[in-house]
């Protein structure tokens, strides 16, 4: 099962994890206290105050930590010891977070004893309820209990989720073959005889999801009318897709679904929010960012040579289809493209200098990019920019391409976050699915939680090239 939460779709079980978490880590924040200053705690409200607004905000900040880390994705993949990694991770960057809020407000602060204590209680607390979460919470409890009307080519893109992370929101029942409809999965099909409330009745089925190859031929209206009547939520298959994958899948995508359904908001309120999220994140980054843009502009300088061009200017497509000039700091030879001929990077790509190397994978390259925001020309958070030539090839090859740029393209994205670097047209494609669902998904919360993301991204060098 999921819930709808900035922007995203988010799992009930992750949710319960956050939660347990947040109370973990405020639990230990307070037995830190205890240790420090005795049970009474006179001690420390003495010095300080109130105990639990300290408790909270140390809390929130881990939360926040955990989620830049990745550790509430549904996508996240990694093995035992990663997980312990990112956890370490997250919880230490949460404590350096937490006493800049100390610094900022005075009155909050507390002592370096009670912090370090929390934070190691919290990094074992953290770590056993992961533990204990996966081995002995029933999932299925979460899960949502969905029958797929259709056997067809359509169903066979629900049968194509097996992975357990892709099936962390619903357990799937079975199939029903639809009337004159040829079977097409290997899949075990209910018998459709019974009749679909009859099937919901007995299976327990808490949603319908409709996945007919052709609609035009003995819609069982009457039938869903039953079961939505009686409690049975029913779904298109589309929107079933979006919910539990977080894309768009274009296999399945026709126009009426993009005109009539909800999203796709561009109002002048979100118009304003994404703006000023542009202009203050942009001036704090800048600010934060400047000594380590010095340096690279030094190294690129101290490799190639006094009078070489330390920043890269490249056509890109912005907004509404308009070309502009992107800047980055120049990670490959001065010579990479001198025939003219476009190139997709490739993983070690040769033309690629050693100074640029380190820069890609730390992603410090793409920091000029303010100075694009700033201007207007991007966004902190769209989809990727890509070059004049390539947005032409691809627009002629794949559907709905030119859709994605009725937004600004962004530094970082939801396509960023789920899919690794893209080199090809089958790329494309697959990130062009997640962009689809950023635009249509996109709210200030949503963006907030893919900057938050991008954290782990740039620490753990994922999908750098």
């Amino acid at each position: 099962m999921r819930i709808r939460l900035i922007g995203e779709h988010v799992h009930v079980s992750i949710a319960v994890l956050a939660g347990a978490e947040l109370a973990f880590c405020c639990g230990a924040f307070v037995l830190a206290a205890h240790v420090r200053f005795g049970r009474n705690l006179t001690g420390f409200e003495g010095d300080y105050g109130p105990l639990w607004p300290r408790a909270l905000v140390f809390g929130v900040v881990m939360i926040l930590c955990l989620l830049a880390f990745g550790l509430y994705s549904a996508r996240q993949r990694a093995r035992a010891f990663g997980i312990v990694v990112r956890v370490v991770a997250a919880v230490t960057v949460g404590f350096a977070v937490t006493a800049i809020v100390w610094y900022v407000i005075p009155g909050l602060r507390v002592g370096r004893g009670v912090m370090i204590l929390a934070t190691v209680a919290s990094i074992v607390a953290v770590t056993l309820t992961r533990t204990v979460f996966s081995r002995l919470v029933n999932e299925d409890v979460f899960k949502r209990r969905v029958l797929v009307y259709g056997s067809g080519q359509g169903a066979a893109a629900i049968a194509e989720l097996r992975r357990r992370s892709d099936r962390r929101g619903f357990a799937l029942v079975g199939f029903v073959k639809a009337d004159g409809e040829a079977r097409a999965l290997p899949v075990t099909t209910l018998d459709s005889s019974l009749g679909l409330f009859d099937l919901c009745v007995r299976h327990d089925v808490d949603e319908i999801v409709v996945a007919m190859d052709d609609r035009r031929r003995q819609f069982p209206l009457r039938e869903l009318l039953e079961c939505r009547l009686a409690g049975v939520d029913v779904t298109e298959l589309l929107t079933f897709l979006e919910r539990e994958t977080g894309r768009v899948r274009l296999d399945v995508l026709n126009p009426s679904w993009l005109i009539f359904g909800p999203g796709f908001r561009r109002d002048p309120l979100r118009l304003f929010s994404s703006r000023t999220l542009d202009i203050v994140a942009s001036v704090l980054l800048l600010t934060f960012s400047l000594p380590i843009m010095v340096l690279s502009a030094i190294a690129i300088l101290v490799e190639d040579g006094w009078r070489a061009p330390v920043l890269y200017r490249q056509a890109r497509v912005g907004g509404a289809g308009r070309t502009f000039e992107l800047l980055k700091f120049r990670s490959m030879r001065r010579d990479a493209e001198t025939d003219g001929q476009a190139r997709w990077a490739q993983k070690d790509d040769p033309r690629v200098t050693r100074v640029g190397a380190i820069m890609r994978k730390l992603r410090i390259d793409e920091l000029p990019q303010i100075l694009n925001v700033l201007r207007g020309n991007m966004s902190l958070v769209g989809p990727r920019p890509e070059r004049p030539h390539f947005v032409t090839e691809l627009a002629q090859k794949i559907p709905y391409y030119v859709e994605r740029h009725c937004v600004k393209p962004g530094i970082t994205g939801w396509a960023q976050l789920c899919y690794p670097y893209g080199s090809s047209e089958q790329d494309a494609i697959e990130k062009l699915q997640y962009d689809l669902y950023y635009i249509k998904n996109n709210s200030l919360l949503f963006d907030l939680s893919i900057l938050l993301q991008t954290v782990e991204v740039v620490f753990m060098g994922k999908g750098a090239r």
